[in-house]
This record gives C-alpha cells, structure tokens and sequence, in this order.
C-alpha cells in the first residue's frame, strides 16, 4: 500500500548530505593491475582526513563508512577490468542500499513510478501478476481477477524461473516487471515451477490491457449479496458504494447479509483501505500507524453510516490477502462488524511511502507498521479468521497442492511483535474461480451468513398469547 507523497526535509537532506559526501576524487588513469601499495595509496587518500574518527552520533552517518564507500568507489574506477559509467555505479549504489532493508522499500526509476501510477489507477498492459522476492525467487502473490495470468492457472506460490527464457534476477524486482509488461497482442512464455513439483512448466500468455474493475458485484439468492474486492485503487471505495446501492435497489429492500470477498487481494492504497472501512463501520478505530518520523503516526477514525445498514457480514481471506485487504478486514473485525472465514492471511503490516527525489526518481520507503483497532500488529503473521475452512479434497487428477507465500517467507522482511504465533496453515486449496458455484468456501459463507440472519432477525410474537 501507498500513502501520498509527504515532505520529509530532514531525511532528504540526510540523504542528500550523505551523497555529496561520497564523492569520487577525479579519476585516475587505470594501471594494468593494482598492487598491494596501490590499493593501500586509495585507501591513505579517502582517510587522509580523520584516521581514527569519533563514532557518529545518532542520525549521523559514520565517516568512516563515507571513506570506504569513497575507496571501493575509487578502486573501482581505477582497477575494473572495463571502464565504469558513474552514473552506473551510482544508481546501483543506491539500489543496494534498498535491498539490504526490507523487501517492500525500492528505487523507483521512470518506469517504475509508471508501473505505480498505473497499479493505483487500474489499468496496464501486462499479464495482471502480483509478484514479490522471496528466498531469492520471484514469487506469485497473487493472480488478478478475470487476467491472463488468473486464465491460465498460474497461483499464489508459483515460483517464475524464467521470463521468455531469460533467467530472472530475483534482486531487481522492477525489472522483472518490466520483462511482465509489454504491448497488448503480445505473447510472452513463463516457466513456471510450482511448489510439490521436481519439473518446471512452461506457460505461454498474451498480454493485454490490464482494466482491473477492483469491485464486482451479485446477489447470491435473494436477500444476500456477494461483494468482491480485488485490490484497493483510488476509486475503489466509490466503486463499492455504487454497487451495494445498485443491489439493494435490485433487491427491493435493504439486505439481509453480504459475503465481502478479499482472498487473492494484495493490497493497494492505505487510502483506499481507510475508506472502504468506513463505509462498513458505523463507529470506531480503523487503523493506526506508528513510524520513526511524526509524520508517519496517525489514526483513522470511522463516521457515521453503515452502507449495509448493520445487516450481517462475513469476510473471506486467505494467504494472499496482504496489505490494504488485512487492513479492511482486521477494522471489520476488531469492530465485531464482520466475521472472517477462511485461511491465514499474508501478513504484511507496514506502510510505504513515496519520496519524490526528482521528476523521474523516487524513493519507496518502509516508514511505519500499522496496527489493527485492538492495537496488534500483524506483520509477519498475518490475521487469524473467526472459522477457519480446512482445505479441499483432493481429486486424482489435483494431487499436486501447492503453498502459498507470506511475508514472514520474504528476505528481510521486518520482525512481527507475535510472529512466531503463526500457525502454520499457508497450504492453499484448489484454485478456484472467486464466487464460482464450485466455491466451497462461499457456499460455507453463504451458510453462516444466513444464521446470523436469524439470529438478527426479530421474533414474532405469539398471537395466542394475552397480557
């Protein structure tokens, strides 16, 4: 999830500052091979100024790092077996600095600030994959609704080796995605390896242009309403409003339950997850999010009115609802406004923000945990539902079950306050069209929606009886 782009002077300047103090020195004309006083000259230069610096303070950057930042820098330059751009050198400074935080903070380049703007607007050419870094692999979170990816059958968990046969780099996620997207008509082949399998499968796709309609939804019998989310965009809370109208006009009156589904959702705008909340809850605490910065600690509050007016509500999560979707169903449950059904879910509890450093440059930065209503923090363990459905069956012809990833599984990830309480159930059933007339776990849904029906409703009284 994102948050909008904020003005952090003291940390750009932080940053700024450190820059500028890594300089190079002019560059040397390249010997054929350093020698041992030649690699000891660069290292005499970038610590001619101090040779036994102070430990920095606080919020300070050691100079002792900058000099051998400067010296790696110099060598480099000086002893590479080829010439080196700067520029180059650089850009991949600085992206490395990234990945040695958490897996969610980047450096967006142009294309990469593309890709974000059209993930929050909804549409883009591609395959419609939600994908991450995971044990040094580049993992499926989840396929979007109605995609080439969902058509084909790829899953959450699926593992991607290999993007028109060119290995993928893990490391660089952006450019993954970059080798994702294409021109619509395309075709590009995957290789795919699913986990329980010994032998990757190719798959080929054809891209198109990714129209994500992140809100649908239909009444399931008369009276309840099916109401599925598929991630959180700008519009998405507008979007949900006008179609819960629409079914309640359809139905003739108010309804009597909804099944809001988030499975398979991976997130989206904060704002989003804030507003589509709130159309849910009548009163109460939303989320709260504590950083480092001040800017970074808030709380969301519900208003007044409940779209559904109070009617009975049952979420369905499972391991690839992340982010935006465990925000949204940890408020309605912490609320006792909904009960959740399903799996485990993925367990990402951090925000994001967006640092504008030029006009093609930014910095995606881990700055704050959220914290559900009742003041837990969910990362790295995910949300627990209410009833929790075993997985599925098997027939013969499905025998190779698969798991699916949480964000305890990605490299670096941030410590969870209760992470080693994660049970673990990622083991994902079946794929499964959502609201499908096969989906088990909507039927159950369906099921425990209409006893809390009952129980809602008034009883009538006895007309045999007198006072």
């Amino acid at each position: 999830m994102s948050l909008r782009p904020v003005s952090i002077p003291l940390l750009l300047a932080l940053l700024l500052a450190g820059g500028a103090m890594a300089q190079p020195a002019t560059p040397q004309p390249a010997p054929d091979l350093p020698d041992e006083e030649e690699v000891g000259a660069a290292l005499d230069e970038a610590d001619a100024a101090e040779t036994a610096p102070a430990p920095a303070p606080a919020g300070q950057i050691d100079l002792d790092d900058v000099r051998k930042f400067t010296a790696v820098l110099s060598l480099i330059k000086q002893a590479y077996v080829e010439p080196v751009d700067d520029h180059v050198l650089m850009q991949a400074a600085i992206k490395g600095m990234l990945v040695g935080l958490d897996p969610h903070s980047e450096y967006l380049e142009a294309s990469a600030l593309d890709q974000l703007t059209e993930d929050t607007s909804g549409s883009y050419e591609g395959l419609g994959l939600e994908v991450t870094t995971a044990d040094g692999a580049l993992r499926v979170i989840a396929p979007i609704d109605d995609t080439p990816a969902a058509r084909a059958g790829i899953k959450p968990g699926d593992t991607i080796l290999r993007i028109d046969n060119v290995p993928v780099q893990a490391d660089n996620l952006s450019d993954a995605v970059d080798m994702l997207r294409g021109p619509p008509g395309s075709e590009v082949t995957l290789s795919i390896l699913r986990l329980g399998a010994n032998v990757p499968q190719d798959v080929k796709l054809k891209r198109e242009t990714i129209r994500v309609a992140s809100v649908r939804g239909r009444m399931l019998e008369p009276g309840y309403a099916y109401l599925r989310v598929s991630q959180f965009q700008s519009e998405t809370g507008s979007d949900l409003r006008k179609r819960i109208a629409r079914l309640q006009k359809d139905n003739g009156k108010p309804l009597a339950g909804a099944v809001l589904d988030l499975r398979s959702n991976p997130g989206g705008l904060l704002s989003s997850a804030v507003e589509v909340s709130d159309l849910l809850l009548d009163a109460g605490t939303i989320v709260t999010t504590k950083g480092r910065i001040r800017e970074a600690d808030m709380a969301f509050q519900a208003t007044p009115g409940d779209a559904l007016e109070g009617a009975p509500l049952v979420v369905l999560i499972d391991n690839g609802s992340a982010s935006a979707a465990e925000i949204v169903a940890g408020a309605l449950k912490d609320n006792h406004r909904a009960l959740l059904m399903g799996r485990r879910s993925f367990g990402k509890g951090s925000v994001q923000t967006v640092l504008t450093l030029d006009e093609t440059h930014a910095l995606k930065l881990t700055t704050a945990r959220y914290y559900t209503p009742s003041g837990v923090s969910i990362q790295a363990s995910g949300i627990k539902p209410d009833i929790e459905l075993a997985d599925l069956a098997l027939s013969a012809n499905e025998s190779d079950p698969f798991s699916g990833i949480s964000e305890r599984d990605l490299r670096n990830h941030l410590k969870g306050d209760s992470e080693t309480e994660q049970a673990t159930d990622a083991s994902s059933a079946p794929s499964v069209r959502r609201g499908a007339p096969s989906d088990y776990a909507l039927s159950e849904a369906l099921n425990v929606l209409k006893a809390l029906a009952l129980q809602r409703r008034p009883v009538a009284a006895d007309a045999g009886s007198k006072g």
